[in-house]
């Protein structure tokens, strides 16, 4: 059971990237999904989950209205499209997964996969 980030990169402020997150099994489709991310020096944070059947999302109060996360089931992926990006959000992001618990709660992700780095130049 493998997740696999993609997407990340350089961007100047203001511009746009997305990531993308592979499953390597179709059991994920039923999962919760995460993404996360930490900057240097600080400690990891929620940034983006939607559920299973991509009815509900969630996100931290850094993103809300600049990014938005989807999922493709026929892909088994899950992609976060970040806008209006900002120096603040430069980091590593790691998409996660969950079988099952509260949206909201951000502490009982229990598939992680590698990170990808986003750095936005101001």
């Amino acid at each position: 059971v493998q997740l696999q980030a993609s997407g990340g990169g350089l961007v100047q402020a203001g511009g746009s990237l997305r990531l993308s997150c592979a499953a390597s099994e179709r059991t994920f489709s039923t999962y919760f999904m995460g993404w996360f991310r930490q900057a240097p020096g600080k400690e990891r944070e929620f940034v983006a989950a939607i559920s299973g059947s991509a009815s509900f999302t969630y996100y931290s109060d850094s993103v809300r209205g600049r990014f938005a996360i989807s999922r493709d089931k026929t892909k088994n992926t899950v992609d976060l499209r970040m806008n209006s990006l900002k120096s603040g959000d430069t980091a590593i992001y790691y998409c996660a997964a969950k079988s099952g618990g509260l949206l909201r709660s951000t502490s009982d992700y229990t598939v992680w996969g590698q990170g990808t780095q986003v750095t936005v130049s101001s």
